[in-house]
């Protein structure tokens, strides 16, 4: 990965990791991990989800790829004023490696499957949660674009799964794949490879026959749901940044059905 110098974690916090050096913001996500050393610190976000992904990424064990590892601090705290730590791990996104981004992302799916819905979850009031509650009818939203935010009913059991794959998983010529940033939501499995598949359409210039990587009987209503997903998470009042043209939206969806 390459690194832009942009200084922003308080002092006290990087004394309290035990940490010292210079500061340079990590590109991606939504800018705000900053590398020091070899560590990576990022803002927490909510305290008690937080403290749960630590303690889960501490224990996991998923077969054949990389998670990070959080880092305590002297007395045991994996949270100081809002900021987490975890080792860097070396690797880069390549586009266009998607068959092997869902695998790894089913890899972590693996590891999760046994595990209860923590009660965060519904706890959430950010703009991806209510983006993944109109993709699932939980919550209902004019789209435009020629999209329902009222999907057809699909009963498929549920588990935790990552549902920002696309770019958060890192390759590496000596290591297995390393999935980062992980964003949890209680999902059939094959709805984290259809929102892979959507974000290769819309961001990443992917060809039109990525749509066969959802190997999946109810496919078309899993990508629908993932497309929803994106669109409703981009027309989110709390949206910054750059839009999707509308024409991207139009051609993604008629590739879909």
């Amino acid at each position: 990965m390459t690194v832009a110098d942009e200084p922003s974690v308080p002092p006290h916090v990087l004394t309290t990791f035990g940490l010292m050096g210079h500061q340079r913001r990590l590109p991606g996500g939504m800018g705000t991990s900053v590398l020091i050393g070899d560590v990576v610190l990022k803002p927490a976000g909510d305290d008690a989800e937080a403290q749960w992904l630590a303690e889960l990424q501490q224990t996991i064990a998923p077969a054949g790829i990389r998670v990070p590892r959080p880092i305590g601090t002297a007395d045991g705290r994996r949270i100081v004023e809002g900021w987490t730590a975890s080792p860097y791990l070396p690797g880069q996104h390549e586009r266009g490696r998607w068959a092997e981004t869902i695998e790894a992302g089913r890899r972590l799916h693996e590891a999760l499957a046994r595990l209860p819905r923590p009660d965060f979850l519904d706890a959430r009031d950010h703009r991806w949660a209510h983006a993944d509650r109109v993709a699932w009818g939980e919550a209902d939203v004019d789209l435009g674009h020629g999209s329902s935010s009222r999907p057809d009913p699909l009963d498929l059991p549920r588990q935790l799964v990552h549902c920002d794959l696309a770019g958060n998983v890192l390759f590496h010529p000596s290591a297995p794949p390393a999935v980062l940033d992980l964003s949890l939501y209680w999902r059939p499995p094959a709805y984290a490879d259809a929102i892979v598949v959507v974000d290769a359409l819309l961001w990443y210039g992917a060809a039109d026959d990525v749509l066969d990587l959802v190997d999946h009987p109810d496919a078309r209503q899993l990508l629908n749901r993932a497309l929803t997903f994106r669109l409703a998470c981009e027309l989110h009042p709390d949206h910054q940044g750059d839009r999707t043209p509308p024409e991207t939206w139009r051609r993604v969806a008629a590739l879909i059905d």
